[in-house]
């Protein structure tokens, strides 16, 4: 095998023969006899030469668990910077410091840790080589502690916690971190500046002085009891309380293949989503919040691109309760790597829905360097279901699944990644053009980013249980972007993009178009500034109200072109008070005209209270029937972080489009770790007249127990 980009760059790791107190004091034996990590290189604003801001990491372990202690040195005076306490924050606003850890040294998946400088603590699954999924939640301690030159991270991670092969004595490994004062980015092993620091094709190497040892039995039960009230005021119905009960267990089927279970899980505690102003021919996507979909799920749902995915996990278990599931997922050894899932859903008599057993099986082989090919399959069941009148379109399917291959390719050094993919569905009453092939190829340089992709999918393609907005298309996206870095002065890089997005129909006859040529400059204390301008055409194949209200449609088949153009600025992140700012004049359809604009407003008294404001306001000027139309939204937001174990959230948004005021707030009291007292709040209103439409209460203990 090829040699790895920074094997040179080796920790060598012993067991500790006294005990380690996790306080951010370094007092205890087994730091003193530690190897260090330091000489740091810096990322950003120049990838050329050591980091300015001193760091040093050591570890160690014992028979339960792996140990780090980190010294993040001062190079600036004056106090930290952070959001705030709470869990998984904003990487870019946070003075920080983060591990990523490679167990199976594969340089595509692993483990993340970390802490900001006031103690919030960070943690991830790893996956795509670089990418962190923090919807996952595990049992580990750590404190941090500062001092006048330094503020110490110490950190105690349980083998249990994490998935590893026996026997392997080699780890890949790096420590990035994160200073904003002196607005630099820095790792032990360097990173090109192009790719975040969390690129596992540039970790270091964690030698073990023996393999590190066997976890034992690794069983988890997760049990949660919840209590409720809600009331639907548009209905008059009366009130309906909750007394529910569940369960999820956590078994390690091996050291690195974990078989998760639930039976009648509950998501209350999830953030409500945050809406925007629909003004768009094609259903929207919003992101997948519950952590049993998101855990190792990264096999599934990243199978496919944005707009072509085979599996979407919002379309389990939304709207009808989850009577029980099973996932099965992690690594058979280096190279291969799997997943299984199946939930069961109850049926539904007010909507008519059957019960329905959705079952999704991934299998993935590491090729290459850093390469690997995968296998999905897809299978959605309804149950008991037939039909009323079979001569009529039945309003769910008896079944749906989909097969699909698809080949990742990621270079040794990262410079290259693709994607080639080939999807077939099945469906009852449908047949012929009933597959999907889509292909991508991306060349990232220092200064240059240069990307191919096109996608075919049929018009019987059907992904009942994906997202796949449209059909019936071939979508072509060439893009180009020229980056420069001025060696002095105020900005760090700046460059143009040109990006052109076409569609056709399965003739090859052009329905949409969009080509925008954008320039942006980054500034060296990381502000951002863009300027774009867009030319669009659209020939409607079905009839569109294009201000998505209920109003008249334009009618299929009718062809609109226009000119945009726009501004978007980001603040530092530095500052207290933080700001973003957008902006888009042009046309839009039937010879009409649109005004966007957009800010997002935060200030934090760190690290306790944070707090934002979001608002868009759109101006859309049409002929009759359409007149002129005005759309606000606005979403405040409250974070309190009295500790880094109680969380306070307030969230409200206001939809004028949709003629909706949403309140929703969230009291999070971690009083164990992995263990939680959720209260929450939910209120839905008419702004006018102010009208109650439903409110919910919901009280919710869960308790994470190890055996």
């Amino acid at each position: 095998m090829a040699q790895k980009k920074n094997e040179t760059f080796q920790l060598h790791i012993r067991r500790t023969a006294t005990p380690v107190k996790v306080d951010g004091i370094i007092d205890d034996a087994g730091w003193q006899q530690a190897d260090t990590a330091t000489n740091f290189y810096m990322i950003l604003p120049m990838d050329t030469s050591y980091a300015n801001v001193r760091t040093d990491v050591r570890m160690t372990y014992d028979a339960q668990h792996l140990y780090l202690l980190v010294e993040n040195y001062n190079a600036l005076p004056g106090p930290y910077m952070v959001e705030s306490l709470k869990r998984d924050f904003a990487f870019l606003k946070n003075d920080n410091f983060l591990l990523f850890m490679d167990p199976f040294d594969d340089q595509t998946n692993g483990f993340s840790f970390g802490a900001n400088a006031a103690g919030a603590q960070w943690d991830g699954l790893m996956y795509d080589g670089g990418k962190v999924d923090l919807s996952w939640d595990n049992k580990w301690t750590s404190v941090v502690k500062n001092y006048p030159d330094k503020w110490v991270f110490e950190a105690a991670i349980p083998f249990k916690t994490i998935r590893y092969k026996k026997g392997i004595s080699k780890w890949g490994i790096n420590f990035g971190r994160n200073d904003l004062k002196t607005t630099e980015k820095s790792s032990w092993a360097p990173v090109p500046r192009q790719f975040p620091s969390a690129s596992l094709a540039y970790t270091g190497v964690l030698v073990w002085d023996v393999p590190p040892p066997d976890p034992g039995p690794n069983i988890s039960i997760i049990p949660y009891l919840l209590g409720g009230i809600n009331k639907d005021y548009v209905a008059g119905t009366k009130n309906n309380y909750r007394r529910e009960a569940g369960v999820d267990a956590k078994i390690a089927v091996t050291s690195s293949l974990n078989l998760d279970l639930t039976v009648n899980p509950d998501f209350s505690q999830v953030d409500v989503d945050k809406q925007v102003t629909n003004l768009d021919r094609f259903e929207l996507f919003y992101p997948e919040k519950r952590q049993f979909f998101l855990e190792n799920g990264d096999q599934f749902t990243n199978f496919g691109y944005a707009t072509l995915r085979p599996f979407f996990s919002r379309r389990i278990g939304l709207g009808v309760p989850i009577r029980f599931g099973a996932r099965l997922s992690g690594k058979l050894n280096r190279n291969w790597r799997m997943g299984f899932m199946n939930m069961q859903t109850a049926k539904d008599e007010g909507l008519g829905l059957p019960a329905q057993n959705f079952t999704v099986a991934a299998l993935q082989r590491r090729v290459f360097a850093r390469s690997n090919i995968g296998f999905l399959f897809i299978n959605k069941e309804s149950l008991n279901y037939t039909p009323d009148n079979a001569s009529e379109k039945p309003l769910y399917s008896r079944y749906n699944r989909n097969l699909g291959l698809e080949y990742n390719l990621a270079s040794a050094n990262n410079f290259w990644t693709g994607k080639a993919l080939l999807l077939k569905s099945a469906s009852p009453g449908k047949s012929g053009h009933d597959w999907a092939q889509a292909a991508n190829l991306q060349y990232t340089s220092r200064t240059w980013n240069i990307g191919w992709q096109h996608e075919y999918v049929g018009r019987n393609y059907n992904a009942e249980v994906g997202y796949v907005p449209r059909q019936g298309y071939i979508k072509l996206v060439p893009q180009i972007t020229r980056l420069f870095f001025p060696k002095t002065g105020p900005v760090l890089s700046h460059g143009p993009q040109l990006i052109s997005t076409s569609f056709y129909d399965e003739h090859m006859k052009r329905t949409d178009n969009e080509t925008m040529l954008s320039y942006a400059i980054v500034f060296r204390k990381r502000n951002t500034l863009t300027a774009w301008a867009s030319n669009n055409y659209i020939k409607l194949l079905l009839p569109f109200d294009p201000t998505n209200t209920g109003k008249d449609s334009l009618p299929t088949g009718s062809q609109h072109n226009w000119n945009t153009v726009g501004v978007d600025y980001v603040s530092k992140p530095q500052s207290l008070f933080t700001y973003s700012f957008s902006g888009r004049y042009g046309g839009y359809y039937a010879d009409g005209t649109r005004t966007t604009l957009g800010s997002e407003l935060g200030y934090r008294f760190q690290p306790y209270v944070s707090i934002a404001l979001s608002t868009t306001y759109n101006d859309i000027r049409l002929p009759q029937p359409w007149g002129n139309n005005k759309f606000w939204l606005v979403g405040p937001r409250l974070d309190v972080t009295m500790t880094n174990t109680l969380f306070f959230t307030g969230f409200m948004q206001y939809n004028e489009q949709l003629k909706n005021m949403n309140l929703n707030t969230r009291f999070q009291w971690r009083y164990r770790p992995a263990s939680d007292l959720f209260i929450v709040y939910t209120d839905n209103y008419l702004p006018a007249p102010f009208y109650v439409k439903n409110r919910a209460l919901v009280l919710k203990l869960v308790y994470w127990l190890n055996i």
